[in-house]
Formats: structure tokens, C-alpha cells, sequence
């Protein structure tokens, strides 16, 4: 008997038989089936937040020629939190693919980094902080004691809020998010959500989970400002 396209993709992607059977067939919302759903579809925009959330922000710079709104604070914090996790794997001598993910991130926050100095400053600026943001990289990984490896990873959550905080409030001197990209905040604060409800199966009350709690509201926060700016823009247009 053929199945459905829809169920073939479901069991195969999102749930087991036995769920998608209580859902679908007994209609009756299975408790132990419901965690397993959500934690598979966290654990995805995760993934998706984790490769995609900084590349609208990064094209949406080179489409309006313009950095305009972005904290260059808040973007250097955000470089130095996933810098932290890829000095870490090199030092401990973990295989490429268990970080290359991280990499991907990494390398669309330093193009970020260098647009934004490209357009505020001139394009040496951005070239000289390259050489010497990979020179930092390249002793860190090589040459970094493991104590100070260490701290940089378990600082790496609170760096990546303190960017957050620094964004919110330059929206909120600004009174606009400029070109700060709404698809890249909706990913950030999906993920942050993710990693939240992840945390709390793994950990449940933790102090990592209380600090993920801080970075989704946060995340939530920047998701407010730039819709709200994007509302009040369309209301200009149509007066």
C-alpha cells in the first residue's frame, strides 16, 4: 500500500512511525512524541541559525553599500564569541568536521567586519584588521595555553549577549535598526529559542540555560525593534 508524501517526509525527518501514528491516526497528542517533535525542530533551526543567520546581514550590507545602524562594538563581540568555539576545536585538535560549521559562521562575521570598516573608514583599515585578526587566530590556536582557551569558550555565551545588549541599544539611540537585517535577527532569536528548549531537556535549570534564557529575550528585543522600525517606516511611506 502507498504511503503519503507528507507522512514519507515526516517519518523520515521530523518523527518516528509510532508518533506520526499517534498524531495522525489515534489523534491524541502523545506527550513523549510532542518533546521528541520539538526537540528535532529546535535542533534544526539551530542548525539553519547556526550557517544562515549571518548571511542576510552580510548580503543586505554589499546589496546597500551601506553599514549604516550596525554596531561595530556589538560586531566585534559577535566575532569574538564565535572565534572562541573555532580556536577551541584547533587547539584540542578536533576534526574539521565536527566545527567546520562554526568556520562557515566565522568567516561571514569577518567579511561583516570588514564592510563595516570598508564603509566607515576605507578599505586598508578593513585589510590591515584581517592580517591581524588572522595573525591572533592563527597564535591562539597554535601557541594559546589551554587554561586561556578555556576561559575564551566559557566566555564565548556571555560576549555574544553583551552584542546583543550593544545592538539593542544603538537601535534605541538611533531610533532605527539602519541596515541591521530583519531575516538575520529572525534567525538569531529562532535559534536562541532553539538552543533554550534544547538546554532545558539536557541541563533543565542550569546557569548555561539561565544565560540562554538572557540571549533569547535579548534576541526577542532586537526582533521587536526592527519590526517596530518597519512598521513606522511603512506608516511614513503612506502618509
Amino acid at each position: 500500500m502507498a504511503t503519503s508524501p507528507v507522512k514519507d517526509f515526516l517519518v523520515t525527518h521530523l518523527m518516528p512511525e509510532k508518533c506520526y501514528e499517534e498524531f495522525f491516526v489515534n489523534f491524541h497528542l502523545h506527550v513523549p512524541c510532542l518533546k521528541f517533535v520539538l526537540n528535532k525542530t529546535a535542533v534544526f533551526w539551530i542548525i539553519l541559525e547556526t550557517f544562515l543567520a549571518q548571511l542576510p546581514q552580510l548580503l543586505k550590507i554589499l546589496w546597500r553599500g551601506s553599514a549604516d545602524g550596525l554596531s561595530l562594538t556589538s560586531v566585534l563581540l559577535q566575532l569574538y564569541a564565535f572565534s572562541c568555539p573555532v580556536v577551541y576545536a584547533v587547539a584540542n585538535s578536533f576534526p574539521l568536521f565536527a566545527w567546520a560549521e562554526r568556520l562557515f559562521t566565522l568567516a561571514q562575521t569577518v567579511t561583516i567586519m570588514f564592510l563595516i570598516l570598508h564603509h566607515r573608514v576605507d578599505a586598508l583599515t578593513g585589510m590591515l584588521f584581517l592580517a591581524a585578526y588572522s595573525g591572533v587566530m592563527f597564535l591562539l590556536g597554535s601557541y594559546a595555553a589551554a587554561a586561556v582557551v578555556s576561559v575564551m569558550q566559557a566566555s564565548s555565551l556571555a560576549a555574544l549577549i553583551a552584542s546583543k545588549v550593544f545592538q539593542a541599544g544603538t537601535n534605541y539611540r538611533n531610533g532605527h535598526t539602519g541596515q541591521l537585517s530583519t531575516l538575520s535577527v529572525l534567525l538569531t532569536w529562532a535559534g536562541s529559542l532553539g538552543v533554550v528548549f534544547v538546554s532545558l531537556q539536557e541541563t533543565g535549570s542550569s546557569l548555561s540555560t539561565l544565560s540562554h534564557i538572557l540571549s533569547a529575550c535579548l534576541s526577542c528585543v532586537l526582533v521587536a525593534q526592527v519590526l517596530c522600525c518597519r512598521s513606522s517606516t511603512s506608516t511614513k511611506k503612506n502618509e
